[in-house]
């Protein structure tokens, strides 16, 4: 379907829940910040979080309530794991411009992609590995960039995220009048079907807005196997990271260590 059809305030007002702030703000002194054009008057913020030159990079898409800045006080735990951390905001998010929009958030992801090469080059890093990551909602613009551009990453990480779009909407209050008659207009669970990524999957196992089914899905679908799922025990969908941080970045750092080329060593 035409996903301008989703562009009307019922629908964004209950899918995007976007907060402002400014570049410049971090007290990190590796943080990085920047825009990425996406049309002749939009633009996207970014923050980079550089760990080392050849670390592995996550190009990183946040939930519907973060922006990029929020991610100051995790930065340091993916660093640990072995990674830089690019995350990336929506269009009306942090210091995006424009308005977020269904219609855009995959598309826009095709610009950050053809921007990612001089994003990095600009702060210094060359790195042999990236991986793409998406929690919640950014699990969506994640599954789009691996699906669209398999040969850039060398994994995928999905934290949260859902395998039907219309279930989801349905779950944040959109009338069923309205859900029960739309086909998924992001498919999910289509594209990683088709994607020979190795995966990982983590999901709060008490999650009841994106319920565990939802990970457990999209980790069935995928063909790989190179793949892994983590149920972290008794957390939600907001507070999974605090409940389950240990398990989390351990899983992320395994993950990372499994799919960085022999050649090359994570710090």
């Amino acid at each position: 379907m035409d996903l301008r059809a989703l562009d009307n305030p019922l629908v964004t007002s209950t899918l995007f829940y976007p907060r402002p702030a400014r570049p410049g703000t971090s007290h990190l002194p590796n943080a990085h910040d920047g825009t990425i054009p996406v049309e002749d008057d939009v633009a996207l913020g970014y923050r980079l979080y550089v760990h080392t030159p050849d670390a592995p990079v996550i190009l990183y898409f946040h939930g519907n309530g973060e922006i990029a800045s929020d991610h100051d006080g995790f930065a340091g735990h993916y660093h640990a794991a072995g990674a830089s951390l690019l995350v990336v905001d929506y269009r009306g998010y942090g210091w995006s411009t424009g308005s977020p929009r269904v219609s855009t958030l995959l598309t826009d992801v095709d610009a950050v992609m053809s921007a990612l090469p001089d994003v990095l080059r600009g702060a210094g890093l060359a790195p042999h590995t990236l991986v793409v990551m998406g929690r919640s909602l950014g699990s969506a613009p994640a599954i789009h960039a691996a699906h669209t551009s398999p040969d850039r990453f060398a994994g995928l990480v999905i934290e949260s995220g859902f395998s039907r779009a219309t279930r989801l909407l349905a779950r944040l209050g959109l009338p069923s009048i309205i859900t029960d008659k739309l086909p998924d207009p992001v498919g999910n669970d289509r594209k990683l079907a088709e994607i020979d990524l190795p995966l990982l999957v983590i999901h709060g196992a008490e999650d009841s807005l994106i319920p565990p089914r939802n990970g457990q899905e999209l980790y069935d679908v995928s063909p790989t196997a190179h793949k892994r799922l983590v149920l972290i025990p008794g957390a939600g969908h907001n507070d999974l990271l605090f409940l389950g941080m240990e398990a989390y970045f351990a899983a992320v750092g395994r993950f990372l260590a499994s799919v960085v080329p022999p050649n090359e060593e994570i710090d």
